[in-house]
């Protein structure tokens, strides 16, 4: 399996093109803006992308959509009430398969109603619910301080932290990181109770 990682757009989001293999079925997660960079990806490794992943509804997630589906024929996955075109809607705790890799669904409501993670083989991709060193805002539409609790302090920090993590935006300071090593050194994991969590978002 290969992890290609682009930065692309004007928010430094990361764009994902995962296969297991070059020539083999594969996936593109959360495509930006500035998509070109992935398409000539796909082609190089003429990767089949079956499924299009997209973490959340906040448009830098999914402006290369339609581009990826055009030159691909993958369908769209999002978490099932994302305001968004979707041709497989999922939900917590569901899996899929794109060849021999397997997916995992989390809903980890906090920065938006839709937000999930996508567990991988031995990978975790966040989108914008966990960066390296840093978590996703919840003051923008949809957000919600106390669901981001439940998501970071109940359901992230229950993985296992050998999980690699791929974060949504290119904000720390590496571009990816392990569960364990956010565990250890993410401010915003630091076990706090559901009052003190929202103390500190408000400060």
């Amino acid at each position: 399996m290969f992890i290609d990682q682009f930065r692309i757009g004007p928010y430094l989001n990361f764009t994902y093109l995962v296969a297991d293999r070059e020539g083999g079925d594969g996936v593109v997660i959360d495509p930006s803006y500035g998509i070109d960079p992935v398409l000539a990806g796909i082609d190089a490794k003429r990767v089949k992308v079956r499924y299009i992943l997209n973490t959340h509804s906040h448009m830098d997630h999914y402006a290369g959509n339609q581009d990826v589906r055009e030159r691909t024929g993958a369908k769209v996955i999002a978490h099932r009430v994302a305001p968004l075109k979707q041709d497989l809607s999922v939900d917590d705790g569901d899996e899929f398969k794109a060849g021999p890799i397997r997916f995992t669904v989390m809903h980890t409501p906090g920065h938006t109603k839709d937000s999930v993670l996508y567990l991988f083989e031995g990978n975790v991709a966040t989108g914008d619910t966990l960066f390296v060193g840093e978590c996703g805002r919840t003051d923008l539409p949809g957000g919600d301080p106390a669901e981001m609790y439940d998501s970071l302090l109940r359901r992230v920090i229950s993985l296992d932290d050998a999980l690699v993590v791929l974060p949504g935006h290119d904000y720390g300071v590496t571009p990816t990181s392990t569960i364990g090593r956010e565990k250890r050194e993410n401010y915003t994991l630091k076990p706090r109770t559901k009052d003190e969590f929202l103390a500190f978002l408000r400060e």
